[in-house]
């Protein structure tokens, strides 16, 4: 049985850690190591963690360098054949691991076996919607424009595949192997793992492919990265200028869609966090960006700016009882699509 390195960096969260830790516990694949990454967390986070006692929980303490260098701290001390990364606030089904592992063991030409991801929210409750993105057929264009894997807790990664893609650089005094680019780190945001998906499927001769069910729970938290809209755009396009130093063909042709389509999430995520003018102003920025986008996706694009004008112009009372209609409409197409695989 192929080990499985489990890694959650962890930094001031406290209030979720106990769950994703013991998610991570209770996964049906056994065989697996958990390390988690102290990223000089200022709150209980790691008090709590101390409080499980399980022989595959180590405790790696650092100076605080942030998501990306959390990530690569826990890949450069990681024993496993597969890694996979579990952000401290996300949660998974137990038969996750069990399930991906069989598809890695399975498909010797796919290095990055993902997941379809249920929304929760700050809870821990079911949002009713869901991550659908494409599973198979997955180029850097798409990776760029579209990033199917969705979020960091969906992944579970051959060990060659980082092999593939690390460098060597001198960040905190000494050389050291980098996996996730702590140079395109944003000081107001994270794109990293967008950077590294995209630099995964221009180097690795593995493939990328997902399994269709939804065995990733990925908290919509409004006080993280996904809260602070504009900040999280610099970072996204401070990605892109990392990108193009390796892959300036697909990156020059693809920009332009790629943006609107950012640009076209964030107006949702202004949505989510009730930002009307916000939502209104991202949304028409995305389609004066490449307008394509109404045509490559019409459903979704329509929806979003009906979304962001609804939320802008409507009474409060009345655009909520649109957005629970919408909200349960779209979560019983998705979970159709779900069960279809």
């Amino acid at each position: 049985m192929n080990k499985v390195s489990i890694i959650i960096p962890v930094y001031n969260a406290e209030k979720y850690i106990a769950a994703t830790l013991q998610s991570a516990l209770d996964q049906t694949y056994k065989n697996l190591e958990i390390l988690i990454i102290d990223d000089g967390s200022p709150d209980r986070s790691i008090e709590i963690c101390q409080q499980f006692i399980d022989h595959r929980i180590k405790i790696i303490r650092q100076q605080n360098r942030g998501l990306p260098g959390a990530r690569n701290t826990g890949i450069r001390h990681a024993t496993g054949e597969y890694l996979t990364l579990l952000d401290a606030d996300d949660l998974w089904l137990p038969e996750k691991l069990e399930k991906h592992v069989k598809h890695l063991d399975n498909s010797p030409h796919v290095g990055v076996s993902f997941s379809r991801s249920a929304f929760i929210d700050e809870n821990g409750q079911p949002l009713g919607i869901y991550q659908i993105p494409q599973m198979k057929g997955i180029t850097p264009a798409l990776v760029l424009c579209r990033n199917p894997i969705s979020n960091g807790s969906a992944a579970v990664i051959k060990r060659e595949v980082f092999e593939t893609i690390k460098f060597q650089d001198n960040l905190y005094g000494t050389v050291e192997d980098f996996y996730f680019d702590e140079r395109s780190r944003h000081t107001n945001g994270d794109s990293t793992d967008v950077e590294c998906w995209f630099r995964i499927s221009v180097k690795s001769d593995l493939e990328i492919e997902g399994i269709p069910e939804a065995l990733t729970l990925y908290r919509v938290n409004s006080g993280g990265l996904s809260a602070n809209i504009l900040k999280q755009l610099d970072a996204w396009e401070l990605m892109l200028s990392r990108a193009r130093l390796y892959a300036p063909e697909i990156v020059n042709q693809y920009e332009t869609l790629a943006k609107a389509y950012i640009l076209r999430y964030l107006a949702r995520r202004a949505v989510t966090l009730q930002d009307g003018a916000m939502a209104v102003t991202l949304v028409n920025r995305a389609l004066l960006t490449n307008w394509r986008i109404i045509f490559k996706e019409p459903s979704r694009t329509f929806l979003t700016l009906a979304a962001a004008y609804f939320l802008w112009l409507l009474p409060q009372s009345l655009y909520s009882s649109i957005e629970a209609i919408a909200l349960k409409t779209t979560g019983a197409t998705q979970r159709r699509r779900i069960l279809q695989g």
